[in-house]
């Protein structure tokens, strides 16, 4: 990324501004502004995070929001009550409050003296979600949106229950948030009132996992805060990028087919990562794109922020499998309108163990399936960070355990846009099932790389809302929709479905081993394929080179580590996935402060017992200074019977050497046909 030292405007920063809410609680905010707003006010871009402004994300933010006060914004960077030097405490994710507050940062960041009273919010991930959220909220002074990696579906299309499944990363999640929702403010910044607000965080948060586990079906927990539940409430320009690698793919093309604003699109191929830090690359100079989207909403500039298409993506070539890429290989296509009249549906009907051409009249057979746990150990990572390596792997080996359907080799290129369906008639032996459908791309070699895949429980065949037991031996008709993709194929390769009974340790196994029975004749895949010869109606100006404000200064005290392990004892045939996430201590040399994150992440299982799947997560963070350190020790265990879910979890809070705070909880939590 080329770093940029001259921008139109000279900038001032404030790193700790108070914003008072109507209870009382005061939110700390950084704000960088071209030092001409004191006379000459401009509009005001927020982003709102629970992720420490001050310290933890400060590199990443000083990247851009200099970037954009230098051309002629004021950027508010706010911590969510709870966090950082915000006051409070954080008690789960997109509640009522949080979004409350949010408006009144933004009624507040509208009456200052260098606002002209227009904001438009930002963000990647949690910020994503705030700013989609608030927006159909509609607050007065909101006039656009731009916003990364997000989901407008909190239970289906989150890390939480993918088509009914119970995701790990549910866990992992939880495990994040249960370290920073403890983390302390900085003293430099709040004085002695440290410890006090630390404490308030200690022995007030609450467990999100028991949160989460307890709403294992669409309720009013999950509705709430989903903008997919009423897309018309939003009512400002989008401007909506995501990655193919990433968990959060599917929410751009659905917005762009739903909402009723000036809208743009972009997916390339990176993970869990804004477009010009993406990985894997090629990253673009996404943030003059931002300039122009804001400079266009906020400013009502006449510029091309909404000339051609509405979708631009990368349409990725075929790769070998790997746990990671530096770059993908392809090209960027456009599409002027979502959904596109030039994706068109082909359906291949599901012939014994092969895909058969459209139009082929196949036998009606049961073919049946019933998939070890070991299904699901190559799957990596639902949401890819790209840290570590934790994309999937060769797909032979999980399709020893899978029911496999494949074309003959392809004698032309093709190439898919959108998502995939699946449909089955299947029947099962057990009223819990579930079924993991998996497309890959296969080369000459064998070699299998998976470019996207889907999940159902099949209690939930007939939507999230009420659930309902599978009756076993009776047929019935599923749909699977698969993650959206830009993929192509090339002459030679074969396209391969693979279906299994489980999908360990992305997704939660059934309680008990099922047999799934897939009935041809009556099942298809449906490819949403973009015919090669139609053109990739792309701008005449392509994506700019990858630039921001120079990072700030910080020093790595002493290395992290990054590891994922896959391990089998064929003794006691016990399974374990390790993930390591070491961080290492990094010193934040203007502040002359010290953090060290370690993060461990455990898979395990025994044999083929379906209630030995344990899920772990640990976080160790500390910060120092002088003769300052506060240790936050988070650790979250889930395991299960046929009927329950069992939770432990442990906190320890660390002054220095002394233990101020020790909570334990255990929680015991009814299996919701899940």
């Amino acid at each position: 990324m080329r770093a940029v030292t001259s921008l139109p405007y000279e900038i001032t920063e404030e790193d700790h501004v108070r914003i008072p809410m109507s209870d009382g609680t005061v939110l700390s905010a950084r704000v960088w502004r071209p030092v001409s707003s004191d006379t000459e006010p401009v509009p005001a871009i927020l982003e709102y995070i629970p992720y420490r402004k001050r310290d933890l994300t400060a590199p990443r933010d000083s990247i851009h929001h200099p970037y954009l006060a230098g051309h002629g914004y004021a950027c508010v960077r706010v911590d969510i009550r709870g966090t950082g030097e915000s006051e409070g405490v954080l008690a789960d994710e997109y509640l009522e409050r949080e979004q409350l507050d949010a408006e009144e940062v933004l009624e507040w960041i509208a009456g200052q003296p260098w606002c002209t009273g227009d904001t438009g919010m930002m963000g990647i991930s949690w910020g994503a979600f705030a700013a989609l959220q608030v927006a159909a909220r509609k607050p007065p002074s909101l006039r656009a949106i731009v916003i990364s990696s997000f989901t407008d579906d909190r239970f289906a299309d989150d890390m939480h229950y993918m088509g009914g499944c119970l995701l790990s990363d549910n866990v992992a999640e939880s495990g994040t948030m249960f370290a920073y929702a403890t983390l302390p403010p900085d003293p430099a910044v709040v004085g002695e009132r440290w410890r006090e607000m630390w404490l308030d965080r200690l022995e007030n948060c609450s467990l999100w996992i028991d949160n989460w586990l307890s709403h294992q079906s669409r309720d009013d927990y999950w509705r709430h805060a989903s903008v997919s539940e009423n897309y018309s409430d939003v009512q400002v320009p989008v401007l909506a990028s995501s990655g193919w690698a990433d968990g959060y793919s599917n929410a751009v093309i659905r917005l762009l087919a739903h909402l009723d604003v000036p809208r743009r699109g972009l997916i390339g191929p990176w993970s869990h990562k804004y477009p010009h830090l993406g990985e894997p690359g090629p990253a673009i100079g996404y943030l003059q794109e931002v300039v122009k989207w804001w400079d266009h909403w906020l400013r009502g500039e006449e510029n091309d922020a909404m000339d051609g298409p509405m979708l631009r993506t990368w349409m990725q070539e075929s790769v070998p499998p790997s746990t990671s890429y530096e770059d993908r290989p392809g090209r960027w296509v456009g599409e002027a309108t979502w959904p596109s009249p030039h994706v068109e549906p082909q359906e291949l009907p599901l012939a014994p163990h092969r895909l058969a051409r459209p139009g082929e009249d196949v036998s009606d057979e049961a073919l049946p399936v019933s998939s070890p746990l070991s299904v699901g150990q190559f799957s990596g990572k639902w949401a890819s960070y790209s840290a570590p390596p934790d994309l999937p792997y060769d797909q032979r080996e999980e399709d020893g355990g899978s029911l496999v359907f494949e074309t003959d080799v392809l004698t032309e290129r093709c190439e898919i846009l959108g998502s995939p369906k699946v449909r089955l008639e299947v029947s099962a032996d057990q009223p819990v099932a579930m079924v993991a459908a998996r497309l890959s791309d296969v080369a000459p070699d064998g070699r299998a790389t998976r470019v996207t895949y889907g999940l159902l429980n099949l209690t939930h065949r007939d939507g999230h809302d009420e659930p309902a037991p599978v009756e076993p031996g009776q047929r019935c008709e599923v749909e699977i929709e698969l993650n959206a993709v830009a993929q192509a194929f090339p002459a030679g390769h074969r396209i391969r479905l693979s279906l299994s009974t489980s999908y360990w340790p992305l997704a939660w196994p059934s309680p008990t081993p099922v047999l799934l029975s897939v009935h041809t004749g009556h099942s298809a895949l449906e490819l949403p394929v973009r015919p090669v010869a139609e053109p990739d109606e792309l701008p005449a100006r392509p994506f700019g080179e990858p630039e921001g404000a120079p990072p700030i200064p910080v020093t790595a005290v002493t290395p992290g580590e990054q590891r994922w392990t896959v391990s089998r004892d064929l003794v006691g045939y016990r399974s374990a996935l390790d993930i390591v996430k070491n961080a290492g201590t990094v010193r934040y040399d203007d502040l002359d402060l010290e953090v060290t994150r370690d993060v461990r992440e455990r898979y395990s299982w025994v044999a083929e017992d379906f209630c030995s799947p344990v899920a772990e997560a640990e976080w160790v963070v500390t910060f120092s200074r002088g003769e300052w350190l506060a240790r936050s020790e988070t650790r979250t265990r889930v395991s299960c019977t046929d009927t329950e879910f069992v939770v432990d979890a442990q906190l320890d809070g660390y002054d220095g050497a002394r233990r101020v705070v020790s909570r334990n909880w255990h929680r015991r939590i009814p299996r919701d046909l899940v």
